[in-house]
Parts: structure tokens; sequence; C-alpha cells
């Protein structure tokens, strides 16, 4: 008999509409849809998707605890035995949302999987409660991430013993598990040691976390005297985007002339920004990037001034390697120009 399966999907997978569709409430269909199709053919006569749960990014990470429940009912009614959620690549909300999904089903002891980009949000957010698969940062890797996501679904389901997230390619939980050795603690660290200063590969038993630690700067004494910035990644550019800054995974930001500009207009500027509704943003560009406000303060004499230049980018699924390194060359630009003070504005 086929395993049960429910399958999570956002409004853009499940055909219901783009950024504009974010809101759209949970719904129930039957059988498989978008990413499921695939998923039936991988599993053939094995596993059958039984339902499919086709909610918006906004509306499930804004209202958790009605997507729980009704998570909860679908299964239920279908008496599932596992939740597949995704696979949500590089999306932020997306993966937040399969996460949120993938939690609720795992609360009822059910199998429960996943798979994003390992740079998602939603990785060190739900990682400790249930299995995420990496994928590529986009739907381009849609093709590696279904096979992957149904060969372990079956392993799960199937109650073998599981191996390490190395062995089985999932990405770390965080999770201890007993394990025995033949060689003592004592014995096996003089091993690693040795092997470390040999310069021979060597896996640690107890891998510790890394925290990207930054140390706050004191308060600016006088602003009145200071020099204010202007940093953003919600995508406020020149009127038709002139360094081509992607919608989404940006591979570049731009810095943008603002001598003379008191008010960033509709007819001069935009978002290149694809991840959020850009109506408003269009509308008025100021409501990301406060040009205006500043002006105002400068005039008031409340800051010294606003810097001529600003720097822009997109934050919707860029890598965060790529984010880091032009924080550190804006910072540097800023510095070498005496900037006092930054102000972040994001969507």
């Amino acid at each position: 008999m086929a395993y049960r399966i429910i399958h999570y999907v956002n409004q853009f997978f499940g055909g219901v509409g783009g950024e504009e569709k974010a809101d759209h409430p949970p719904e129930l269909r039957e059988g498989p849809a978008g990413p499921g199709l695939a998923l039936k053919q991988a599993w053939g006569d094995q596993a059958e998707i039984r339902a499919t749960i086709v909610c918006g990014d906004n509306y499930c990470v804004g209202h958790p605890e009605e997507v729980a429940a009704f998570i909860g009912q679908a299964l239920d009614k279908y008496q599932a035995q596992a939740l597949v959620a995704g696979p949500a690549f590089n999306a932020g909300r997306y993966g937040m949302a399969c996460g949120l999904a993938a939690t609720a089903a795992a609360a009822r002891g059910l199998v429960t999987l996943t798979a994003m980009f390992p740079e998602n949000p939603g990785v060190d957010l739900y990682k400790a409660n249930t299995f995420i698969l990496p994928t590529a940062d986009s739907a381009k890797g849609m093709g590696q991430a279904v096979p992957a996501m149904a060969a372990l679904a079956l392993k799960l389901l199937g109650g073998g013993k599981l191996g390490s997230a190395a062995e089985e390619g999932y990405i770390e939980r965080g999770v201890r598990v007993n394990t025995f050795f033949e060689e003592i603690g004592a014995e096996r660290a003089v091993d690693m040691l040795l092997k470390k200063i040999k310069g021979r590969p060597f896996v640690t038993e107890y891998k510790m976390p890394v925290f990207d630690r930054v140390t706050p700067r004191p308060a600016v004494k006088d602003l009145s005297r200071a020099t204010i910035a202007l940093v953003t990644s919600g995508g406020i550019v020149p009127k038709g985007n002139p360094d081509h800054i992607a919608a989404s995974s940006a591979r570049n930001y731009g810095s943008y002339d603002l001598a003379g500009v008191a008010d960033l207009t509709a007819e001069a500027y935009q978002t290149a920004h694809g991840g959020y509704d850009q109506t408003f943003a269009n509308e008025d560009p100021d409501r990301v990037l406060p040009v205006d406000v500043l002006r105002q303060l400068e005039k008031e004499g409340r800051i010294g001034r606003l810097f001529p230049t600003y720097f822009a980018t997109v934050g919707n699924g860029t890598a965060v390697g790529n984010a880091a390194k032009w924080g550190v060359e804006i910072g540097k630009k800023l510095k070498d120009a005496e900037v006092q003070a930054v102000i972040l504005t994001s969507t």
C-alpha cells in the first residue's frame, strides 16, 4: 500500500499567482499540484500525494497558528503519514512557511521534510524540527531537489536506520544522538589532535556553532554635526535600474548621487526588488529610502548633513556571502568619507 502524503506549496507553485497573491489563505486540493506532480512521478506506486495545501507566503508567516490548525485538519482528514513541503529554494518567506508547515506536522508525530537553499532563513529557524535537504538558490534546481526529497521521504517512512547528515545529504540539524565507540573519548581526542597536527583530515564529534557577532558602536555624540548616509536592501534605484540589479539573488549593488535631491519622486526613482508588492514603493520611493525626511532634518539642523551618495541592492534571495562582501566594501567607502552614522533600510 502506498504511503499517504500531504504536500505543502506556496501561492506561486500552487498556480494562484505571484507576490500579489502572497496573502492567499490556505486551501486544500485533492491530489498533487505543481512540484507534487514531479514527486508523484519519482515515487511511482510507493507513495501517493493525497492532497496539496496551497497557502500564500505572507498569510502563512502572518497567521502561523491558524495555518498550523488548517494543516492538522488536513492531516487528519487524509490520515496522512507524512508532510512534504516545498522545495522553497532561496525564497525566504516560503522557506519559513515550509518550516512552519513541517513543524506543525512533526508535532503530530508524522514524518516531515522540506528542501531549501542553505542560506534560506528557514533553515536556521526550523532545522531542529524537520529534515531539510539543500537545494540550488532558484527553481532551476528543481530537477535535483525532487529526486532527493522523494528518496529521503521513502527512507524516513520505511523506518530504517538513518545515517548522519553527511551520509544522507540533509542539512545538519544540531540534534545530538548517542553513539558507541570501541575507543574511549581520550584516545579519540588524541587521535584527532595528531591528525590535525599532521594536516590529515578528521571529523570532529561535536561541531561547535559559529556566531556572527557585531560589537555595537558608541552612540553619535552630536547628530547636529554628523554626516548621515543611507544604505538600502529595498532596491530603490534611479528609473530604469541603470546597474541592472536583479529582482532576486542580486549579484551587485549600486551607488547613486543624491546631490540636490530633496525628494525621491515616482518619475525619477523605482524599486528593483522582486520580493514584495512594489506598488507603494514605486508610488513614493521615500517610503523605503527616506530622503525627504532626512532633508527636512538637515534643514532643521537636527543632523549635520545627508551624505551625497546612497548605496542600494536587493536583499531578496541574495547570498549571505555577497551581502557580507558588499557590506565591507560600502563600510570602507563611508569610513573613508568620514561618515558618522548609517541608516540601513529594508522592506
